[in-house]
């Protein structure tokens, strides 16, 4: 028997043990609903390239989130990418900690509209713009499947990780 240790399938399996130590990157989604007027944005993790040619995207939204729900009617997302400096990391404290239940995230930064009246927060180096191809069940959080339509690559640090985040509590626990 080799020394990796394996766990029966009747066993209680604890999964963070094998994300354990991971540092993923860190994005802000935002989202408007062209019907309501109604816009959204949060922290998130669960993110990844999904396709080379033609390039996919896939953000992840917990069901239990605010952005989740304007995301449903939304047509395009917008994925930001955040350096590690100190307005980034604000940026990522005010859509990570706080709940647009509560609060209006985009008083508290600066934005503009992007394509299908998505907010772009101006303040991060890097976006994407993408159209929802589909919508996927993934658990406790939806999959959105995105098609770039705008790019913006920007230039600076290194990506916010979830390591380098600042210290906050969720707005809502997924």
């Amino acid at each position: 028997m080799d020394s990796e240790e394996t766990v029966d399938s009747e066993e209680t399996v604890d999964s963070e043990q094998f994300v354990d130590g991971f540092d993923y990157p860190m994005f802000v989604v935002t989202a408007a609903d062209a019907g309501t007027g109604a816009r959204a944005g949060c922290l998130v993790g669960f993110a990844t390239q999904t396709s080379i040619d033609p390039f996919r995207f896939l953000v992840c939204l917990s069901r239990r989130n605010r952005t989740f729900r304007v995301a449903e009617a939304a047509e395009v997302l917008a994925v930001h990418v955040l350096g590690r400096d100190g307005d980034q990391r604000r940026l990522a404290a005010l859509f990570g900690s706080r709940t647009g239940d509560e609060i209006d995230k985009f008083a508290r930064c600066s934005w503009r509209p992007g394509p299908g009246g998505v907010p772009l927060l101006t303040g991060a180096r890097r976006h994407l713009v993408g159209r929802v191809l589909e919508r996927l069940d993934v658990g406790d959080h939806v999959g959105f499947l995105l098609e770039p339509t705008e790019v913006s690559a920007g230039t600076g640090s290194a990506p916010l990780t979830f390591r380098s985040l600042p210290a906050m509590e969720p707005g809502h626990r997924a």
